[in-house]
């Protein structure tokens, strides 16, 4: 049994400061000496980043589409190992999820399976009497869920902040924390979000530090910590990643990272070394070749349209990497690394490996997809079926030559992806915990 005290952070609706207050309370708790494990529900791989400057530990997704709704507590608490507080951001509003799929992958069935209370960010900034029909409606719906406080965001003024208290009081739910409207921490944005923290460093930090003031001074984190040793225990056993075969030697696996390459879940470098490889990061907008001794290359998502010109102009590792996918060795890439395996990129040359050409395009696609592999690959045997999510606003345009890498049945039916040699590329983002059979099969292929 474990009972790791734990918050989840959720809001009313996407844009209500959540990412600001679970930030600045990871970074409050932590300069008051206390381990805090950082939590993300839902896909995203940005928030984490933050997350992780916050806390100085390695921001974790918990999703249970992804993954399963069987492997969140698990995963959880793989994280939150020998931690003193677990924080977790929510995703989108409370109970919104994977459309059409009920309470599937929302904040709500997170903390749930957490058996964790929930901190209600509240915009406040237009309204007054009516948060407490809010609140109301909110703590209401669904009885399982336990709201166990509000953070009112957005507060314009003493009088402001007095109106919506004596609103509030009605409905029995205490006001943990009040952030003015006058000192929201502005992050920047482009096309998918929020700017990584690789790609804004000591600005990111700087921001990171204000969200820490804004909620130590408006927060009650005495309450917020005894609130957060409410949460039930768990009767599950930490997630771990399960071993390759102990005689086989080990090998080398090459994984993207630096600015352009920020996408990627920590446990897929954790279940790549469990299965024998020795995970060696490089950065293809800086180094001129693959770590020594490569023998597979894992590429995820991130940005390389915005970096196209700096990727391009690396013709030394451009010219490795194909080799190498030429060679017939492993190669993973998803979404972003879709892209970098393309003829070009924007009418910029990229590493040629998929006879295909990547644009920018003007419609965002976004979603969870339930995939099936469509013939053997470096990945997957024909037939496993697998859950991704895709977020991108690019286009790859296909030549010929390459077989499809899933069968996507929604929204539309139809076939995504290549599979040529040993490379499996597609838009598609994965989450290997669910399927920890995946990485064993890349590592045997390196070998």
């Amino acid at each position: 049994m474990s009972s790791v005290p734990r918050l989840v952070i959720a809001a009313p609706s996407s844009g209500s400061g959540k990412t600001t207050v679970a930030t600045g309370l990871m970074a409050a708790f932590a300069a008051r000496g206390l381990a805090v494990s950082p939590h993300k529900a839902g896909p995203d791989y940005i928030d984490p980043g933050y997350h992780a400057l916050a806390t100085g530990r390695t921001g974790r997704n918990l999703d249970a589409y992804l993954c399963g709704p069987e492997l969140v507590a698990p995963l959880f608490l793989h994280g939150a190992r020998g931690c003193d507080l677990a924080v977790v951001e929510g995703v989108m509003g409370l109970y919104d999820g994977a459309a059409g799929q009920g309470e599937l992958a929302s904040t709500a069935q997170v903390a749930k399976l957490l058996r964790a209370p929930v901190v209600l960010v509240v915009d406040a900034s237009s309204q007054s009497r009516s948060v407490a029909a809010l609140v109301h409606g909110f703590v209401s719906w669904d009885p399982e869920v336990r709201v166990g406080g509000v953070i009112l965001n957005k507060v314009g003024s003493d009088r402001h902040e007095e109106m919506l208290r004596e609103a509030l009081d009605a409905t029995g739910v205490p006001v943990l924390g009040v952030l003015r409207r006058a000192a929201q921490v502005e992050t920047p944005s482009r096309h998918l979000g929020l700017v990584p923290v690789a790609e804004r460093r000591a600005d990111a930090v700087a921001a990171v530090a204000a969200m820490a003031a804004q909620v130590e001074r408006g927060c009650d984190l005495e309450a917020l910590l005894g609130l957060a040793r409410t949460a039930g225990a768990l009767a599950c056993a930490p997630w771990e990643p399960p071993p390759g075969t102990a005689a086989h030697r080990r090998t080398v696996v090459a994984v993207a990272g630096g600015p352009a390459f920020t996408f990627s879940y920590a446990e897929h470098t954790e279940l790549l070394a469990a299965a024998g490889a020795d995970v060696v990061g490089f950065d293809p907008l800086r180094d001129e070749r693959l770590p020594e001794g490569t023998a597979g290359v894992v590429v995820g998502g991130g940005f390389p349209e915005v970096y196209a010109s700096e990727l391009s102009a690396n013709e030394p590792l451009r010219k490795a990497v194909a080799e190498l996918a030429l060679s017939g060795a492993p190669v993973a890439a998803e979404c972003a690394g879709l892209l970098y395996l393309c003829r070009e990129l924007d009418g910029r040359p990229m590493c040629g490996v998929l006879d295909a050409t990547a644009r920018m395009g003007e419609r965002l696609t976004l979603g969870y997809r339930d995939a099936v592999a469509v013939g053997d690959s470096v990945l997957a045997a024909a037939g496993t079926r697998m859950r991704g999510h895709e977020f991108h606003r690019t286009v790859v345009e296909p030549g010929a030559g390459a077989a499809p890498a899933w069968g996507v049945r929604a929204p539309v039916p139809r076939v995504e992806g290549f599979v040529q040699r040993g490379v499996h590329a597609s838009y598609l983002h994965t989450h290997w915990a669910s399927r920890p059979d995946v990485a064993r099969r890349f590592v045997e292929r390196c070998r």
